[in-house]
């Protein structure tokens, strides 16, 4: 007898969440019971017609998740509404407490930072008590500039600098990211949004933390900073037509400094017209390791798939708030 498929909730279904959704419709090993989303285009359609499948699903979006999360047996929801820890504990308080799991693409659920601790250390307690399991993934943080340069770190005898830079053309990428880079806004613009959190890429420092956490260093400094790059010539994607000068997207750099030197240090480069996009990892230490993967890892497929392959793992582990490094490895499910 085959084993019985891991039943899913879709909550969130913006360009990832819709990807996402269609990556578990061809698995062999899932089956979607669920989709929530607040948009009132979607409310009230089958989740076929959001996926375009030209075939309904029998799977109606609702806006209540708290409805649907009572009434539908479900393993785990895949959570897909925003990056910040303040703006979606309740959502993910009102999953826990239903009783499912939870894989998310929140940025700043990788791991707990100062900030969000206390939220952090009362939804772990919550799906400690209810028995299941939250993770924060993605293919950044989650995996390029994280978990993958710690995971090379297994060959090293000793480990005394990471570096690892991540160069990406926004071009590529969704409109809702090209925008969150600031893409076409003015400095003045720009700059009041990165004060407000309202801009830029989230879960960074998270990435940073996770690093030192995991390899046990201490820092006596954090670093970070967030400037626009500006375009160098002409540039046109589908939303967005620049001109030389104009803001094409963001440098934003976190460094871990210890004896006034700067020991991890994760340099992300993401703007429209980058040239020569790639993610590359240099690791000092006894052997010294050099990785660089041409073209960088393509974000969105990637997220979605880093979401969808977690879940097994997610399923199987421990209660409570988990990292990437606490379950096993993810991998390609069929």
């Amino acid at each position: 007898m085959s084993p019985r498929k891991i039943r899913v909730i879709h909550y969130g279904l913006g360009p990832i969440g819709v990807e996402t959704a269609g990556l578990v419709l061809g698995k062999t090993n899932m089956e979607i019971v669920g989709a929530v989303d607040i948009s009132k285009d979607m409310v009230g359609k089958d989740l076929g017609d959001i996926l375009d499948l030209k075939r309904e699903l029998g799977i109606t979006v609702t806006d209540n998740a708290r409805q649907l999360l009572a009434g539908v047996k479900a393993d785990v929801v895949i959570h897909t509404t925003g990056s910040r820890m303040k703006n979606i504990f309740s959502q993910l308080v009102e999953i826990v407490e239903a009783g499912v799991n939870i894989v998310s693409s929140a940025e700043e659920l990788l791991i707990p930072s100062a900030e969000n601790s206390e939220l952090a250390d009362e939804l772990s307690r919550k799906a400690v008590e209810k028995g299941v399991t939250v993770l924060g993934t993605g293919v950044n943080p989650g995996f390029v500039m994280d978990s993958l340069p710690l995971f090379l770190t297994a060959v090293c005898q000793d480990v005394k600098k990471i570096r690892v830079e991540r160069v990406v053309d926004a071009a590529t990428r969704r409109y809702p990211l090209q925008k969150k880079i600031g893409a076409g806004m003015t400095p003045e613009v720009f700059r009041a949004k990165i004060d407000e959190k309202a801009l830029g890429h989230a879960g960074l420092l998270e990435s940073l933390y996770l690093i030192a956490d995991r390899l046990d260093l201490s820092f006596d400094e954090v670093r970070e900073s967030v400037d626009p790059v500006m375009a160098v010539k002409p540039v046109k994607t589908d939303y967005f037509d620049l001109k030389a000068g104009d803001i094409a997207g963001i440098k934003h750099i976190a460094e871990g400094v210890k004896d006034g030197e700067e020991i991890v240090v994760l340099d992300l480069r993401m703007y429209i017209g980058a040239e020569d996009p790639h993610d590359s990892i240099y690791i000092t230490g006894t052997p010294d390791i050099n990785m660089k993967i041409d073209g960088g890892v393509a974000g969105d497929k990637a997220t979605t798939a880093m979401l969808v392959n977690s879940i097994p793992a997610v399923v199987d582990s421990k209660p409570g708030l988990v990292t990437v490094k606490d379950i096993p490895s993810p991998h390609f499910y069929r």
